[in-house]
């Protein structure tokens, strides 16, 4: 099966801090994406803001415990509870982390690095062949910021991440502030990185802040997206094209305006670089 990327524009994510505004009228920017967990629950207030701004806008689940890398078997009822609010919401794709989260059936909250093996490599893809049959859709996975590496790996990240999405034949969600963090804690060049990565598979990209913490780059979703993941973000769009971008900044948490000025950069440089006459290398 070909991936087909579909464009929705730029957005934001829907974050409880701004449920009053988009309960009040509808989100000012083109989509917008949720997080899959919080809106599991059949009823309540979440749902009610995330089913009125579906009526407004499309919208797009990412999760975070699917724990793909994991050894522990895939969770079952988590996976009957995400289609079932994949047959409410109709989300225009679902995405989640290329990673594992739980061990021995306890879920850390965190999103893990594997080892980039290539029997790691066998073990993710029929876990994404089987999610992807349980949903009925292909999914998205998302690359994570890291901070360590297996001395076992055999390979490259941006390998690895293009080999599951080939063999598994999914998407990738291209987090361009997680290739710049890791690639700044693990010495290699970012844009190596979106050199090996299958332009043609990218069906989204997520753009955030991160903190410098002198030592290491820290990804914490907590500010403005810095001036080098801009530039970074300026080569992924001169490799693939229009691709629908959204910006993450889930922790201070600013006013819905801010959060918006931050998208409609993204949907600027995104215009500059693709306008009409202007090559894209």
């Amino acid at each position: 099966m070909a991936f087909t990327r579909r464009l929705l524009g730029h957005g934001v994510g829907l974050r409880t801090k701004h449920f009053a505004e988009l309960l009040a009228a509808p989100p000012p920017v083109d989509w917008v994406e949720a997080i899959s967990e919080n809106f599991m629950t059949p009823g309540g207030r979440p749902v009610a803001v995330l089913e009125k701004v579906r009526r407004d806008v499309p919208v797009v689940l990412h999760g975070v415990a699917l724990s793909i890398g994991s050894t522990d078997p895939l969770s079952e009822p988590y996976l009957d509870q995400l289609a079932a609010l994949a047959h409410r919401v109709e989300p225009a794709w679902i995405s989640d982390h290329l990673c594992w989260g739980s061990h021995g059936g306890r879920y850390a909250h965190d999103l893990w690095p594997l080892p980039y093996t290539e029997e790691a490599l066998r073990h993710v893809v029929a876990r994404v062949q089987h999610a992807q049959e349980r949903l009925g859709r292909q999914i998205l996975l998302e690359n994570v910021s890291s901070y360590v590496a297996f001395r076992a790996s055999e390979m490259p990240e941006w390998e690895f991440l293009a080999e599951v999405a080939r063999r598994a034949d999914c998407g990738i969600l291209l987090d361009v502030n997680n290739v710049y963090v890791s690639a700044r804690n693990h010495g290699f060049d970012p844009e190596r990185y979106l050199a090996g990565v299958p332009a043609d598979r990218i069906g989204q990209v997520h753009l955030a802040g991160h903190s410098d913490r002198g030592a290491y780059l820290l990804d914490t979703h907590d500010g403005e997206v810095a001036p080098a993941v801009w530039d970074l973000y300026r080569e992924t769009v001169r490799r693939t094209g229009a691709v629908s971008t959204l910006v993450e900044w889930d922790d201070r948490v600013p006013p819905l305006e801010r959060l918006v000025e931050e998208s409609r950069r993204a949907r600027a440089v995104e215009a500059e670089l693709l306008a009409p006459g202007r090559r894209v290398a």
